[in-house]
């Protein structure tokens, strides 16, 4: 894969323009959202209050992809998020991931996405021990898609056991051993971990196999780079996100902010921008954590001014714990002028494809074209050859029996002029 990209680098690497995104990403614990348990009722955590405080919250950040835990396993819960916080007012562009359960739990993890920008390609369970850790890759989604080039986003989204103690410790590890065993046997880019850990300091296993893994390839980073002794430490005030109540009216945990339980962790693809995607750096923070509220409920003395007085207001209503956001570059170098060495003017193609791929060409001579599918291991799986004249041509390539996903398209000319594009096929 690392060759077959340098060869897509060099190819594509006549004549470039830059094409810039910036995707805000946010991470939720919502407290058993759709739940009613003996603790968390209709009293305490009404789920009509609920979609209010986030709706206000989610209309404040405006993220482009949304990861929660403590998602009620029922589905109409999980349409009920998307159309009562998300898709309201003017706003109708976000869609939700399809739902997998293997896990014997009734929290589970959810991820909701701006359809304007990105597309879901793929979501697998990565392991289903105590709670299900979900991996969903999406793709930047614009019109220059279109030109057969995107940059693809993984997102693992994961809910540890809570609990201090050796036992709750090592069954935090297991889970996080389990996740780092799946992405050593299969390959994703620009990943990022979210989600509430539930570690009390960098020492514990579970955060010694994200961020230490003897698998230096898929080791994850702290974008902050604020590792140590998180709990009931002054020091770490600023990225604390545990709890937003110093008391409690039965449903969430209290004390006062002191922990630091939920992360956005980056892989190093991200943080070198290897892969199209990088992180802005700055741009990771808690939202409503001002750092003046150590031990303290966020709404307490002094006012927290860190966000509006309604966003405040939200984020001590819904939940115990309060959102962690970061953004994202996406960096796309687009080739205009891939044909200029080629016998063609230009090869245009509709992208994703389903069942037809269609080729619309413009050839300045008689040439020979040869075309080449090809897999993300190198592997050839389709190869014509067309005879086209020096006028405006069209031609169908059935890929009815490929299956989903990403592919390479390799283009060829008479005299072996090589130019290569991407292509989704849905």
């Amino acid at each position: 894969m690392k060759k077959l990209s340098t060869v897509i680098f060099f190819v594509l690497g006549f004549y470039f323009v830059s094409a810039q995104d910036t995707l805000t990403i946010l991470q939720y614990n919502l407290l058993n959202y759709g739940n009613n348990t003996g603790y968390c009722n209709s009293n305490n955590n009404n789920v009509n209050n609920k979609d209010n405080y986030i709706k206000t919250i989610t209309h404040y950040i405006k993220p482009d992809i949304f990861t929660v835990n403590e998602m009620s396993s029922s589905p109409s819960m999980q349409q009920r998020l998307l159309d009562n916080t998300l898709n309201t007012g003017w706003i109708n562009y976000y869609k939700k991931a399809n739902f997998i359960k293997v896990a014997n739990s009734y929290l589970v993890n959810m991820l909701y996405y701006n359809s304007k920008k990105l597309r879901i390609y793929s979501h697998v369970i990565a392991q289903s021990y105590i709670r299900d850790i979900d991996i969903y890759t999406l793709y930047y989604y614009s019109n220059d898609l279109e030109q057969g080039d995107t940059a693809f986003i993984t997102c693992i989204v994961t809910h540890l056991k809570a609990g201090s103690g050796t036992a709750n410790r090592n069954k935090r590890k297991i889970m996080a051993q389990n996740l780092m065993d799946y992405l050593s046997n299969h390959h994703f880019t620009n990943l990022m971990l979210s989600g509430d850990f539930n570690v009390y300091s960098d020492e514990e296993p579970a955060i010694t196999q994200f961020m230490y893994n003897n698998n230096q390839t898929i080791r994850f980073n702290d974008p902050v780079n604020r590792m140590g002794n998180w709990h009931n430490n002054t020091n770490f005030s600023d990225v604390q996100t545990q709890s937003t109540h110093s008391e409690s009216n039965g449903c969430p945990s209290y004390g006062g902010m002191d922990d630091r339980f939920d992360f956005i962790l980056i892989s190093n693809d991200i943080k070198n921008q290897i892969h199209d995607v990088s992180y802005i750096p700055g741009s990771f923070h808690p939202v409503g954590q001002d750092g003046k509220h150590f031990n303290k409920s966020i709404n307490d003395y002094p006012p927290n001014i860190s966000v509006p007085a309604d966003v405040l207001n939200a984020l001590y209503n819904n939940s115990d714990h309060l959102p962690v956001t970061l953004k994202l570059k996406v960096d796309k170098t687009l080739g205009i002028s891939e044909w200029k060495n080629t016998a063609f003017s230009e090869i245009n193609f509709t992208n994703p494809v389903r069942n037809n791929l269609i080729l619309r060409i413009k050839a300045a001579k008689y040439t020979l074209l040869k075309i080449q599918l090809i897999s993300l291991t190198g592997k050839v799986l389709l190869s014509r050859e067309q005879n086209i004249r020096n006028e405006s041509s069209t031609l169908s390539i059935p890929l009815e029996k490929f299956a989903k996903g990403l592919y390479i398209l390799r283009f060829s000319d008479g005299n072996n002029n090589i130019v290569v594009k991407k292509l989704v096929k849905e």
